[in-house]
């Protein structure tokens, strides 16, 4: 089942035919909101606002392992995030979409970024960390509405929520050779693969971050929201086309990321958290 994460301003999946509306309980907190479950185009689909209602999350105050495991839980195998980005490349420009390939974790170790430690331990592979399964199905769509998608790109994950610096955003421009940068990619992406589940980040590009010359087009938050809301119809075009035919299976990879991760002793592991790797294994 797909679990769709909604970034900046998409709060409520407009078309989803809502059957619950569910608070998950999980051993790391709550979640951001409610988790909707229904069906879009007839797909069986998960529905969290990943800043909650009203907007009252900042990208470091998220709760993203409570977030993954209450979808994993309720028997998510893909994640299909959408976010807000800013591009550093002039010709991904603002009311574009782009498909995320590879991270660059900028965050400064505020966030909570695995489920494991307090003695169990894992060490996942991120080689890879986006779905290419998920991301073909998508770009597949694109092609099908003539709805043109950059893609392979490499996001940049910076802490926030300042926005950046000009020196901050030609150092991931040019030293990382990032594409784009945003805030809430990260650890959101990791957990999904340490919770076994396939991850694609459909981003919407809002601004130019602050390395281009034109200050104008330097992000600020008005322009932000401007931007985002005319591309978020893009986005919800997109969606309807890929949830109107059947997604490809999640790579074993992703399916099986802790068969091999996993070091600590079956026996030294505690009840409480075999319960909540039971999850994460399914």
């Amino acid at each position: 089942m797909l679990a769709i994460i909604g970034g900046s301003g998409l709060y409520q999946l407009e078309g989803l035919e809502i059957r619950q509306q569910l608070r998950v309980v999980t051993p790391f907190g709550q979640p951001s909101d409610l988790i909707y479950c229904g069906s879009y185009t007839g797909q069986p689909v998960l529905f969290l606002s990943r800043h909650g209602q009203g907007h009252r999350l900042l990208p470091h105050e998220i709760n993203y392992r409570a977030n993954i495991f209450a979808l994993k839980k309720l028997g998510a195998t893909q994640v299909l995030s959408i976010s807000a980005a800013g591009s550093l490349r002039e010709e991904i420009a603002p009311g574009d979409l782009a498909l995320v390939e590879q991270y660059f974790d900028h965050t400064k170790g505020i966030r909570k970024g695995s489920f494991f430690g307090a003695g169990l331990c894992a060490h996942i592979s991120t080689a890879q960390p986006c779905c290419p399964a998920l991301n073909g199905d998508i770009l597949a769509a694109a092609q099908r509405i003539e709805q043109t998608v950059h893609s392979q790109t490499t996001y940049a994950c910076v802490e926030g929520p300042r926005l950046g610096t000009s020196a901050e955003s030609y150092f991931l421009r040019d030293a990382v050779k990032a594409d784009l940068v945003g805030m809430s990619n990260i650890p959101e992406a990791f957990l999904a693969r340490e919770a076994q589940m396939a991850y694609s980040s459909l981003c919407l590009i809002t601004d130019y971050d602050c390395w281009i010359e034109d200050q104008s087009k330097h992000v600020n938050v008005e322009q932000f929201l401007k931007i985002y809301g005319q591309t978020l119809e893009k986005a919800h075009g997109l969606l309807t086309e890929l949830l109107a035919s059947t997604l490809s299976q999640p790579p074993l990879a992703a399916r099986t990321a802790l068969s091999s991760a996993l070091l600590t002793d079956t026996s030294q592991i505690s009840h409480a958290q075999q319960h909540w790797l039971n999850v994460l294994q399914a």
